[in-house]
């Protein structure tokens, strides 16, 4: 409260002031952003003395656990090593003897080749027809974003009705225990239980109305992922810093039996776009002619 006062003095997060972007960063903010997600998910050494680069980028499409990594050297018994992920929920279910979710098990080269064949396509397309790209990148997020918006509209719409219910309810409960219909501690209880409701669906209205508009703040992605992409100018392998820029995270399907192959549904999400399907391309008079006959 004085500058001769040595004592420090706490402030709820609420009461602080702050102010950004005083002064010019030592690094940009996407690089901050980056680095904050990675220290948040551990990379251990596992026995093998390595770290996994995919750790936390990989989920089940089935149940969304994260997908292990298991690796072996190979030994006598099992003289080929193997290196693949396997759903996390029907890893543990099976080393307590019960029954959850399905093995997606895919191998990691399979995987590795997968997320480097996208990240190079992507880009490549991205980089030969910009105009095209902004175009299809957008159209997609506004279908995603309409989508999202009418479940969200829909949700805050129900919250605010239940808080006006909420301070009617509170005035006729004011009034019940001023003509003495309720006793205080019942009348203490009932205050408590709504004024807690009420806090936490003015909270969830805030959060519903700042999504809303964030939803119409979102312009710059694209040029954002051009930007990565314009960076890169070797995509011949799959290296570290590449799935820490571009990968957002990645969903593997159950494998299925198609005409007797094993097929297996992964999807890619990159960062600043998500999922990105590639035009068809155009057939050829020839290509043409075969799917005709």
């Amino acid at each position: 409260e004085s500058y001769k006062d040595k004592q420090p003095i706490y402030h709820a997060p609420e009461d602080w002031l702050i102010f950004e972007n005083t002064h010019e960063a030592i690094i940009d903010r996407a690089t901050w952003e980056l680095v904050q997600k990675l220290r948040g998910t551990p990379r251990r050494i596992d026995t093998m003395g390595e770290a996994n680069p995919l750790t936390g980028l990989v989920y089940c499409a089935d149940c969304g656990a994260k997908m292990y990594n298991q690796r072996t050297r190979g030994r006598e018994t099992k003289p080929y090593p193997s290196d693949a992920y396997e759903c996390s929920s029907y890893k543990l279910a099976g080393q307590r003897r019960t029954s959850a979710c399905g093995n997606h098990h895919i191998s990691t080269k399979a995987l590795r080749t997968l997320i480097l064949e996208t990240i190079r396509s992507a880009s490549a397309y991205a980089i030969s027809n910009e105009a095209e790209f902004i175009q299809k990148v957008r159209a997609a997020s506004e279908v995603r974003q309409a989508q999202a918006a009418k479940e969200l509209k829909r949700k805050l719409n129900k919250d605010r009705r239940r808080c006006e219910e909420l301070d009617t309810i509170i005035k006729k409960l004011y009034e019940s225990y001023a003509v003495g219909r309720i006793g205080e501690e019942r009348f203490d209880t009932l205050l408590a239980g709504y004024e807690q409701e009420q806090t936490t669906l003015r909270q969830s209205v805030t959060e519903a109305e700042s999504a809303l508009d964030s939803f119409k703040q979102d312009t710059a992605n694209v040029e954002r992922f051009l930007a990565l992409a314009k960076k890169y100018t070797d995509f011949s392998e799959l290296t570290t810093p590449m799935i820490n820029e571009f990968i957002e995270k990645i969903i593997v399907h159950a494998p299925e039996k198609i005409d007797g192959d094993r097929t297996q549904q992964v999807d890619i999400y990159l960062k600043f776009i998500g999922r990105f399907d590639l035009p068809a391309p155009e057939l050829t008079p020839e290509e043409e002619k075969r799917q005709a006959a």
